[in-house]
Order: C-alpha cells, then sequence, then structure tokens
C-alpha cells in the first residue's frame, strides 16, 4: 500500500468518527479548566461561579493563637494608652460601648478592680468579637496580672494572675566601682542587687563594699509569654568583702524557711546592718567633728547614709515605737525601743511610714519613714544612732553573739542541701566586662 492510499483512509475514518471523538474531547476540556483555574471560572469572566450540587467548599481554619484567654483569631484588637487626665468613659465611647454599659461597668468592677485604679502611660485593648461584635476590655496593670471588663451582657469584672515559668540561673561579678555597675556591666536586672542584699543584710555592710569584692547567685528568672518578667527566689548567694567569704544557703522544710549559712545559723541576726539600701554612708561617728550647718565641732554621735528624698527607711530590728515627732535640730524622727539594752532613732526623715506613731510594734525591714533633710540637715540622707545602755555607740563597731544554728535534727538535711548550692555556687565563673578594650573581671 504506498503512501497516497494510507492518508485516503485516514482521512475517512475521522470523517466516521468525528461524533465520537468530539464527545470524549469535551469532558477533558472542562476538567482542564477546573484543575488550572479553580471555582469553575470560565476563561472569559473572574467572577466567581457557584459550585456544582454535591461540591463541599474547604474552609481553612487558622491556628488558636490565645492571649489574655481569648483566641486572637475570632477577635479584632484595638490598642491604646490611656492619657493624662482620661476617663474609662472617654476611652470608650471612640469604640461606640454605651454610657450606661460604662456607669454598670464603673459599679460592678468596685470591689474588683476599680477603674478608678486606670492609670495613665499604661495601655488598654479592646477585643471586638468578629460574630456577635461584643466588646472585651483588657487593662494589664502590672507585668504579673491583667483586668477583663466585658463590656456587653453581664458586664462581668475578672482579675487573673499570669502564668510564670521559672528557671534556675547563675550571674557573678567583680566590683569595680560600685555594686549597681558591676550589676549593669554584667547586663544583670538591679532588682538582682536587692534580693542579694536581702539575702546577705546580717553579714554584709553594702555601704564599705570595696574594688576587687565578688559575688556570685544562684536564682530564678521569672519569665511572662516567653519573656523576661523579674527576679525570682534566690537559692543561694556568696559575696567576698576584705578577704571574708559569705554564704547565705536557701533551706526550706515544714518548720524552716530562710537564709542559712554554712553551719546552719540563720543569716537573720538581732539588727540589720543599715536602715538603707542603695545609699552611702556619708559621715560616720565621730566626736570631733565639724558640723557643716553650726561651723563648729560637735560630736556627731551617729552614721548618716545619704539617699535620694524618699528613699524608704528601714527598721534595723523588731521593737515598739517610742517616738515619732520633730525636733528642730533632728526634723522628722522616729526612735525604737528594742529590748531591755538597744535602742535606735532615725533623723531627718521627709515624712513617716503609714501608722508609725508611739506604741506602734515594728518588725525587722520594716519601713518606718522616708528620707529628707528636715532639721538641720544640707541634704537627704538619714542620721542613725544608736543606744546602747542608754548610752549612744557606733553600731559599726559592734559586734552581737551570733545566732544558734538548726536544731540537731534538721542539720543533716541541711548539709545536704547546702553541698549541693555551695559546690554549684563555687563553680560559677566571674563574668569578664571588657570596657573600652580593657578586660576588668578575672576568671578567679
Amino acid at each position: 500500500m504506498d503512501t497516497k492510499e494510507v492518508l485516503i483512509r485516514a482521512k475517512k475514518w475521522l470523517i466516521v468518527n468525528k461524533v465520537y471523538l468530539l464527545g470524549l474531547l469535551v469532558p477533558i476540556s472542562l476538567l482542564f479548566v477546573y484543575d488550572s483555574v479553580g471555582n469553575f471560572q470560565s476563561p472569559s469572566s473572574s467572577k466567581q461561579k457557584q459550585l456544582p450540587q454535591g461540591v463541599a467548599a474547604m474552609k481553612v481554619s487558622k491556628k488558636a493563637e490565645y492571649k489574655w484567654g481569648f483566641d486572637l483569631n475570632q477577635y479584632d484588637v484595638a490598642s491604646g494608652t490611656i492619657q493624662k487626665n482620661e476617663f474609662l468613659s472617654n476611652i470608650l465611647e471612640r469604640y461606640d460601648v454605651p454610657y450606661e454599659n460604662v456607669h454598670q461597668l464603673s459599679i460592678n468592677a468596685k470591689d474588683i478592680f476599680s477603674v478608678s485604679k486606670l492609670r495613665a502611660g499604661y495601655q488598654y485593648h479592646i477585643l471586638t468579637n468578629k460574630e456577635c461584635g461584643n466588646k472585651v476590655m483588657v487593662y494589664e496593670p502590672s507585668v504579673y496580672k491583667f483586668v477583663t471588663y466585658e463590656l456587653d451582657g453581664n458586664i462581668g469584672v475578672d482579675v487573673y494572675e499570669k502564668d510564670i515559668v521559672l528557671d534556675t540561673v547563675t550571674s557573678s561579678g567583680i566590683i569595680e566601682s560600685s555594686l549597681w555597675n558591676a550589676m549593669v556591666d554584667n547586663g544583670m536586672d538591679f532588682e538582682l542587687a536587692a534580693k542579694m542584699e536581702d539575702a546577705l543584710a546580717w553579714s554584709v555592710d553594702f555601704h564599705h563594699i570595696q574594688k576587687e569584692d565578688r559575688f556570685r547567685l544562684i536564682y530564678e528568672q521569672e519569665y511572662i509569654d516567653g519573656k523576661k518578667a523579674g527576679i525570682g527566689k534566690i537559692i543561694g548567694a556568696y559575696y567576698k568583702n576584705y578577704g571574708n567569704e559569705y554564704y547565705a544557703i536557701r533551706y526550706k522544710n515544714e518548720k524552716h524557711d530562710g537564709f542559712y549559712d554554712e553551719n546552719g545559723r540563720t543569716m537573720e541576726k538581732v539588727f540589720l546592718k543599715a536602715p538603707l539600701k542603695y545609699s552611702r554612708i556619708s559621715s560616720r561617728y565621730n566626736k570631733r567633728r565639724f558640723h557643716p550647718v553650726l561651723k563648729r565641732v560637735k560630736p556627731h554621735l551617729g552614721t548618716d547614709y545619704a539617699a535620694p528624698y524618699g528613699t524608704p527607711i528601714y527598721a534595723v530590728g523588731n521593737g515598739v515605737v517610742t517616738k515619732a515627732s520633730r525636733t528642730r535640730g533632728n526634723g522628722n524622727y522616729v526612735k525604737i525601743k528594742h529590748d531591755k539594752i538597744y535602742s535606735t532613732q532615725y533623723l531627718h526623715m521627709q515624712k513617716f511610714a503609714k501608722g508609725i506613731r508611739p506604741g506602734i510594734q515594728v518588725k525587722q525591714g520594716q519601713v518606718i519613714g522616708y528620707v529628707g533633710s528636715t532639721g538641720l540637715a544640707t541634704g537627704p540622707h538619714v542620721c542613725f544612732r544608736f543606744w546602747k545602755n542608754n548610752k549612744q555607740v557606733d553600731h559599726l563597731r559592734l559586734n552581737f553573739p551570733p545566732p544558734e544554728p538548726l536544731p540537731k535534727e534538721d542539720l543533716t538535711k541541711f548539709f545536704e542541701v547546702r553541698d549541693i548550692i555551695k559546690k554549684d555556687l563555687d563553680a560559677i565563673p566571674y563574668q569578664r566586662v571588657e570596657k573600652e578594650g580593657v578586660e576588668l573581671a578575672l576568671n578567679n
């Protein structure tokens, strides 16, 4: 069969089977349009057509994203900052919340978290439900908690504590100029300094720290929503000062909870080393001091601690307030009788703490007033005076007997805890801090 005859036969076959081929190609072409375009769109139109009967649309749901207990995918969120002299009604008016709801909210919130506690400079968040339109206001008074105000329906008010995740971490440092600089240079929160002072306040005089003093710490770092929030408990602390080494080991059981030294004696002594934190000694006990105001030699029978106005002043020991008064020389002052032998006095206060008056019992570490410069004072400070057997003495030179150790039945368990914490403290390397190319800290 020659080529010409083959072509004639093929043409005849196509003519006979044209109907069959058309019936096959049309459905294939429709499938091609659906698969490549989707939603059954024709090439000449971009409008979406209805799905054929029996074909369901696939709805893709977003992963839940929770904050303040709400799935934020279900809400529109608007945030703002409370302005000075701005009332809640001014804020909620912008979000079309009826005044009667605002009024009811102020009533319902009064004994839970009053709207009067909302503070300028703090953020608020308005959550609007995408389906029903109901609104909720969220306010965070601190990093540790948040308040929700329902703005529709029941107008409910709730206060929630945020979940805190704790991580045990370590820090260390070597003093070059001050404890503050050592903390900052090593990237630590200064709250940690306060916690360390609390642990060692009865043993270390932080007003007499010197260059090359060094410290090591094991403590809890708090995290909220994956971010650092604050400092938790100190687990162990070490401080080296004037060649002396001090350890504070946290120990807790059914009967005891606090800091103890290496021998199991409580770190809490009869008196704190000083009545202030974050201060410096500006003038010591001196029987021949030249008075800066009177311009003459006059005995200075106390120790002056300089600090900014308003700095809290603490009672150095348990006792009874015998005087909370004012004189021309002392200014506002408080005197506390601790026992038959010892009394203390705190001069030049800006003001007394709430409730401080004669006859009131106070505890060690309780705030009794605030630093000022009342009376014969040239600047903000507290003149701290110490009496022993009715005679003023230099408290920095006094030595008090150590407290008794833990009961014998508790010491064995304490020593086990002490050995673990002490080993971990001793293994912490001192951090190296480079400033202007000079290495300041050493690993020994």
